[in-house]
């Protein structure tokens, strides 16, 4: 029987049965339901009834009794209705404003209270109000906790953060952007950096089938092997085709990196795919390699350009928008998974494990190792950005812009 249903049967026969029932019958008659359910049955006449566990042990304890000796059992007192020792919150009546204070100092207590500092258990919980006069033990602490709707709680990432007033409509201006070059034949890519892995035999995230008992080893801590290094996947998906190409980097994830892997794509893939393209749409975070604001990202695409002799299109998310980007949940989700719970030794374990993702819906990647060497710290004169031949949208120029086959006319 599912537990619900368990429950408020227990409690419709005890709303009916209670009145009738002093004290002492009430507590064996909830001992004697929890132990005809067996195993569950304690908890789900706790919930039903009330009672704490162990009124509920006390009265297996008498009922234990009352078989071996009758007599005895049945000159047990029995105590007086509204009877016993009060309950805390109501002997103390500060008590609850007082936990309610330390649980929630920000909007209830003092914010400099040094319990705001710590770990709130129980047990510091009981002790910070114990010395405020109210004893308390921590179960009891918890039991309050728990009946004032409180639960223990994680963080969930929620916050995007301040959104920008234009991201719907640049949203919009780029799903627009994204159908008129569809409906021309013209290649759509969707690029990014992910994640950097370290190479060895290091823990990595999720399970994978081995004989029982055999689960492989690796390193108890996670600094970088200095002769292996890391590994820096820069990715390209292509929306129309359902294909994507990675770039393994061994280097930095720079600008240069990054344009770099777009033309070894279109190399290697999108050459034969759109073997008569004019112009390529890029969508990229607002951030990072590809950022809008980065200068050398620019400078590298105007040199792809002209390389390719092909317009390139660039439409930049929105700040704090870089998990709506294509690539993120369609191509390096399923990566992940692909490699999942396997260490990443090497990398040539990476490229062959990305170069075998593949999904029901036809996913294809491809991958290579990219063993160039992209500094950081370049810099990119004012001269080199009015060379270029870009031309921005009315709409965010910013974020949307078009870099031009040609030279600027001086």
């Amino acid at each position: 029987m599912h537990d619900a249903a368990l429950v408020r049967q227990i409690k419709a026969r005890y709303g009916s049965l209670a009145p009738l029932m002093d004290e002492r019958l009430r507590r064996q008659w909830a001992a004697t339901e929890a132990l005809s359910y067996g195993w569950g049955g304690m908890s789900a006449v706790c919930q039903a009834t009330g009672m704490s566990r162990n009124t509920i042990r006390k009265g297996i304890t008498e009922a234990a009794q009352r078989k071996r000796k009758p007599k005895a059992a049945a000159n047990v007192r029995v105590r007086a209705q509204g009877g016993g020792r009060k309950r805390l919150i109501e002997s103390d009546p500060g008590l609850m404003p007082a936990l309610a204070a330390l649980v929630e100092p920000a909007s209830r207590g003092d914010p400099m209270s040094a319990l705001r500092w710590t770990c709130k258990s129980t047990t510091q919980l009981a002790l910070a109000l114990t010395r405020q006069g109210h004893a308390i033990s921590a179960w009891t602490v918890g039991s309050l906790l728990k009946a004032a709707g409180y639960s223990l709680q994680s963080n969930r990432k929620t916050k995007e953060g301040a959104s920008h007033p234009n991201r719907n409509a640049q949203f919009e201006h780029i799903n627009v952007r994204v159908q008129r070059f569809q409906r021309r034949g013209e290649p759509v890519i969707s690029v990014d950096t992910k994640k950097k892995e370290l190479i060895g035999p290091f823990k990595n995230a999720g399970r994978e089938w081995r004989a029982k008992g055999d689960p492989e080893e690796v390193r108890v801590h996670d600094f970088m092997d200095q002769q292996l290094g890391k590994a820096i996947p820069y990715g390209v998906y292509d929306l129309s085709q359902n294909e994507g190409w990675v770039s393994v980097g061994m280097d930095h994830d720079t600008a240069r990196f990054a344009v770099q892997a777009i033309g070894r794509w279109w190399q290697k893939m999108g050459v034969k795919r759109y073997p008569d393209a004019k112009e390529l749409l890029i969508m990229a975070d607002g951030g990072g390699s590809n950022g809008s604001r980065c200068r050398l990202w620019q400078v590298a695409l105007q040199e792809l350009a002209l390389r390719l002799g092909m317009s390139i299109h660039v439409s930049h998310f929105p700040p704090g928008t870089s998990k709506w980007n294509k690539i993120e949940h369609r191509m390096f989700c399923h990566i992940t998974q692909n490699w999942r719970g396997h260490p990443l030794v090497s990398h040539d374990v990476i490229v062959n494990l990305i170069a075998n993702t593949t999904t029901h819906a036809g996913l294809r990647v491809r991958a290579e190792l990219d063993r160039r060497n992209y500094p950081t710290g370049v810099t990119v004169t004012d001269a080199q950005i009015n060379a270029l031949h870009i031309k921005p949208d009315q709409f965010h120029g910013e974020w949307n812009y078009a870099i031009l086959p040609t030279r600027k006319k001086k």
